[in-house]
């Protein structure tokens, strides 16, 4: 099986072939020739009217799923079908670590016009088989049609847990450490990049955008990693989250999901808040905060999550975790303690699809 790197490589120049000619199955059957299952418990994948899937004793099964649509949730113009396709997968397991849970299947359903030729999904698909392989998943199903409004795709994904240890987002306790993994307000940097890109090509196509010394945030737009090594964390160190969810609107969009859930309170500390350099950088470019970034922008996919405080002695020494606040009591409200250890409301401010905005 192909487990090249999608970051890298390009389409060879070659004759297309129309997805028309192949007919829904046979371009089902292409996409799919190279999947290899990996799960003891799926005991069929793509080739019959559904997959079969045996769950283990005392576990329970975790299931999500989710939409990106062309124009709203990704842009083809700067947005290589390799790229999207482990993207996708990526988000969906996120959904999964933010349950504590360990993910195994996901199946792959596309709305697509008659513009895409054959090959080019098939990088679509190289970039969710690659992904697939990263993280230990199984594709095991799906669906195909036609779309007269760019490209859909959908991801249902199943994962599984110890009843025990499924991690909700309403059971944080007053008096738990609020933490986050890895840094914040990269995806948006990396968004911004394009974006200039995309409007400086539209300005002179003859010109190139440069993209140098972008890498980092470019990556985490185009390519996030689903944090399953933090879930790994927790399990090596016999540690389960009060509450945890990720963060694909935005920070403080989940820290008030996190406080209206569970009816209760949070201080966010705006200097523990992990801002990586190269974040700061593009913000000072294009004159805008690097905290509303981090704040606002998004996409990042990383874990925000509760630890007891005898959990976080555990981890405190963790380069991947970084303690930022606290939680209250409820009629303390939901703010942000800035540096000079002032308190101020803190909005839910994050991405919403149907606004278009932040």
């Amino acid at each position: 099986m192909e487990t090249e790197n999608p970051s890298t490589g390009e389409i060879p120049e070659k004759a297309y072939t129309q997805v028309g000619k192949l007919g829904e199955f046979g371009l089902i059957k292409k996409l799919t020739e190279k999947i290899e299952l990996k799960q003891a418990s799926t005991l069929k994948g793509v080739g019959d009217d559904a997959a079969v899937i045996e769950p283990e004793k005392d576990h329970v099964i975790l299931l999500s799923t989710d939409m990106l649509a062309e124009g709203v949730h990704f842009d083809l113009t700067y947005t290589p079908l390799r790229h999207l396709g482990y993207k996708a997968i990526s988000v969906n397991v996120s959904d999964v670590c933010a349950m504590n849970g360990k993910p195994t299947q996901v199946t792959v359903s596309l709305g697509i016009s008659n513009q895409y030729s054959v090959e080019a999904l098939e990088e679509l698909y190289r970039g969710m088989r690659y992904a697939c392989e990263e993280y230990g998943v199984d594709l095991v199903g799906g669906d195909t049609t036609s779309s007269n409004s760019g490209m859909v795709i959908s991801i249902s994904i199943l994962g599984k847990a110890k009843k025990e240890d499924v991690v909700y987002r309403n059971t944080a306790q007053v008096g738990d450490i609020v933490c986050v993994s890895g840094d914040l307000g990269a995806a948006y940097s990396g968004l911004l990049i394009l974006n200039r890109g995309k409007q400086q090509f539209a300005n002179d196509p003859e010109e190139r955008p440069d993209l140098t010394g972008y890498d980092y945030v470019l990556k985490r737009q185009l390519m996030p990693q689903a944090r399953v090594d933090i879930i790994e964390l927790f399990k090596t160190n016999n540690i389960t989250p009060t509450a945890m969810i990720d963060i694909s609107d935005g920070l403080s969009s989940e820290v008030h999901h996190l406080c209206e859930d569970a009816k209760i309170g949070a201080v966010i500390d705006e200097e523990r808040i992990p801002i990586h350099e190269n974040v700061k950088k593009v913000a000072e470019e294009f004159k805008k905060s690097a905290m509303s970034f981090a704040l606002s922008g998004g996409e990042d996919y990383e874990l925000l999550f509760t630890l007891s405080k005898k959990d976080f002695e555990k981890l405190k020494t963790s380069e991947q975790i970084k303690r930022i606040g606290e939680i209250v009591t409820p009629a303390q409200g939901v703010s942000f303690r800035d540096k000079a250890g002032k308190l101020h409301p803190l909005s839910a401010k994050g991405w919403d699809s149907f606004l278009g905005e932040n």
